[in-house]
């Protein structure tokens, strides 16, 4: 017999999403995640994805994963620290870091993972954490796990941040200071402000921590918001995800070999978690090979972003201050965004809302994410069902 009272808060709470227009309906795709997709039979325009560069479905990264599987088979077998560590492992760290341009790297096996695993086996209750407020959850509660005082600052202000490093240096309370930021902040697509972070880092002593999920393979070439700025040796950890414009899966921290050595021996996800398959290994590898063989796909992805932006922009909508591909369609109210989400679907661009809490409150969004493989055609015929849905509802003139 379950629970009355778990059944009681379940279905009060679930009401109350549907309600504020705040909960999320998931739709299983029936094909592959690339630039058109197929949902309950239909074809719709796919401006969803982290896909930013296509190679999801790229064929060799497709060839790779067989070939590692023919070789390693479909699972690695254990952690990373008893025998779960093949050489392809090995092979891929050694060609992140090199990517990076870092001494060495770790891979884990979701971004999400590596701000569990990094924050928490540096940061303890005797220590305080500066971050942005407008971070990803992972790395707020990467924050909490690591027990350390939270010292949140106002989003990408360096006044804010540069008086709280100096009150947190300042008070003697802490053994260790860290700021955090995310490079490319994933709801508005704005770049997080480096330079003037790592002068305040080294004014105030404080480590230097960037999650680069939504920069790497989109900024510096595809290396990231790091070597954007040519700061490769001023920040201490550099946070990846293989599962966005990489195309796979798992995620990475690069950095000096000393901090990878001491994360291979005290971050918990390293040591007690199964590790990456042999076929994302493989696939990951053959992706970072593409990227560091070319830019093409880069400038493609920036190409289809620009003419996003303006078609966008050029209608009348507020595509707020994005600084990269990433084109928020800010609507504002919850349920109408929700519902200007739905006739998008309808007319054939699948681009999903996003509403409190991912956003705060009265700032709902379409968040479009377009890719290296989307054609013009295919954005043309997007910026025109945006125009008539836009239209319809009141939202452009």
């Amino acid at each position: 017999m379950s629970s009355k009272t778990l059944e009681q808060f379940l279905i009060s709470n679930l009401n109350e999403l549907k309600e504020k227009g705040l909960y999320n309906v998931i739709d299983p795709l029936e094909s592959p995640n690339g630039p058109v997709i197929k949902i309950k039979g239909r074809e719709l325009i796919n401006l969803s994805s982290n896909n930013y560069l296509g190679l999801a479905t790229a064929d060799r990264l497709k060839k790779a994963a067989e070939k590692a599987i023919e070789q390693f088979g479909v699972g690695a077998g254990a952690v990373r620290t008893i025998n779960g560590t093949l050489e392809l492992h090995v092979k891929l760290e050694e060609k992140l870091a090199e990517f990076k341009g870092t001494e060495a790297a770790i891979a884990y096996q979701s971004g999400f993972n590596c701000n569990m695993a990094a924050i928490s086996a540096v940061m303890d209750k005797n220590d305080a954490i500066l971050s942005d407020e407008l971070n990803h959850a992972s790395i707020i509660d990467g924050c909490r796990l690591s027990r350390a005082k939270i010292i949140r600052f106002n989003h990408s202000d360096m006044d804010d941040l540069r008086a709280k490093a100096k009150e947190a240096r300042e008070s003697g309370l802490y053994k260790k200071l860290m700021v955090i930021t995310d490079g490319v902040f994933s709801m508005d697509g704005d770049i997080a402000l480096l330079p003037e972070i790592v002068e305040i880092a080294e004014e105030y002593d404080l480590m230097t921590y960037v999650d680069d999920a939504h920069g790497s393979g989109v900024l510096g070439k595809g290396a990231g918001t790091v070597k954007h700025f040519g700061l490769q040796d001023k920040i201490d950890f550099q946070i990846g995800t293989l599962s966005k414009a990489i195309g796979v899966v798992g995620g990475y921290v690069a950095g000096k070999k000393n901090l990878i050595d001491w994360l291979k021996v005290r971050s918990r996800p390293f040591l007690f978690s199964t590790s990456l398959t042999p076929a994302d290994v493989a696939a990951s590898i053959a992706s970072i090979e593409v990227l560091t063989e070319s830019t093409e796909l880069v400038e493609r992805l920036w190409e289809n972003g620009n003419y996003l932006k303006k078609g966008l922009k050029d209608l009348g909508f507020n595509i707020g201050n994005s600084e990269t591909p990433i084109t928020p369609c800010i609507i504002g109210e919850e349920k109408l965004t929700q519902e200007f989400s739905k006739r998008l679907d309808e007319e054939g661009v699948y681009a999903k809302s996003i509403v409190f809490p991912t956003v705060p409150a009265g700032t709902g969004r379409v968040r479009n994410m377009p890719t290296a493989a989307h054609t013009k055609e295919m954005l043309d015929k997007a910026i025109s069902i945006y125009e008539k849905v836009g239209k319809e509802m009141g939202v452009i003139k």
